[in-house]
């Protein structure tokens, strides 16, 4: 059988870029505007330490800087729309004029999508898929911009790591066609680490590679989470960033065309080493 991560995906336009699927591995630099992430990092309502941490993720090759106003950790506290608008838009406002790489809202509620786009976001990045709010798809539908859509496993049914990813996946879609927000400017998160366990998440590292057969781009997120630490004897979250290097290089290798980060600078060096290996690519 042809191996599915070959098939060649049309570009798509996000912001004012172009991103050639299979062409190199793209960098999604974490941006957190929130008090209490799990991985230490957030700037909460400092607009000025956000566009400087945007600048430099910029600077050490970041394609897209994605802020997030509510942590998704297992056992945070839901925030409401009001309140992460108040902690995102400020900051979409003000990076989305001073840097020059697409802007992405990590939101699933539709208000707060809209208002981002609106403030100069042209991606809208949803953990729960659309299945939680259908409107976040309409959203993007009605601003002609693309979005990623998370398979969130937390409080499903287990079955089987690759076949729940894309059961969820497949109803993402369905909700996105009937929003109206074509399949064409989707890309997919199997969501690692958001209700697996250890073993699970591993494996779904192993077989990514099967879930090419969807036939969308696809973005994963290992960056400091969890399940390295634990693998690693229970190592904290800022002592996390060679075992994050492990999952970036072999999500790569197994057909990631994106990878969202903490430590933009080191994880681009690991991204473009694996592409000169595994997409015989070298740049300069």
């Amino acid at each position: 059988m042809k191996d599915p991560v070959k098939k060649v995906l049309p570009p798509m336009t996000i912001g004012n870029r172009e991103f050639t699927w299979g062409a190199r591995t793209y960098i999604v630099g974490i941006l957190n505007v929130t008090p209490d992430s799990f991985s230490g990092d957030g700037v909460g309502l400092d607009v000025d330490a956000a566009l400087r941490q945007a600048l430099q993720m910029r600077d050490e090759g970041a394609d897209i800087i994605d802020v997030g106003g509510e942590s998704t950790r297992p056992g945070a506290e839901e925030v409401s729309a009001a309140d992460e608008l108040a902690r995102v838009i400020p900051v979409i406002q003000r990076i989305s004029r001073e840097i020059d790489i697409p802007v992405s809202i990590d939101t699933y509620k539709s208000s707060v999508a809209k208002a981002a786009i609106e403030a100069g976001a042209s991606l809208v990045n949803d953990v729960h898929g659309f299945q939680r709010d259908p409107g976040v798809a309409s959203v993007a539908a009605d601003a002609g911009v693309p979005a990623v859509a998370m398979h969130c496993q937390r409080d499903r049914e287990f079955k089987d790591t690759i076949g729940n990813v894309v059961e969820g996946w497949l109803e993402s879609l369905r909700i996105a066609r009937e929003q109206g927000l074509p399949e064409d400017r989707i890309i997919l998160d199997p969501g690692f680490n958001f209700g697996w366990t250890e073993n699970q998440a591993l494996e779904m590292l192993r077989r990514l590679r099967e879930l090419r057969i969807v036939g969308r781009p696809v973005l994963i997120g290992t960056s400091r989470k969890s399940t390295i630490g634990s693998v690693l004897g229970g190592l904290p979250v800022e002592e996390r960033l060679e075992g994050t290097a492990a999952t970036v290089a072999v999500s790569i290798t197994n057909g990631a065309d994106i990878v969202r980060v903490h430590d933009v600078k080191e994880m681009a060096r690991v991204a473009r080493m694996t592409d000169a290996i595994v997409r015989d690519r070298v740049s300069t």
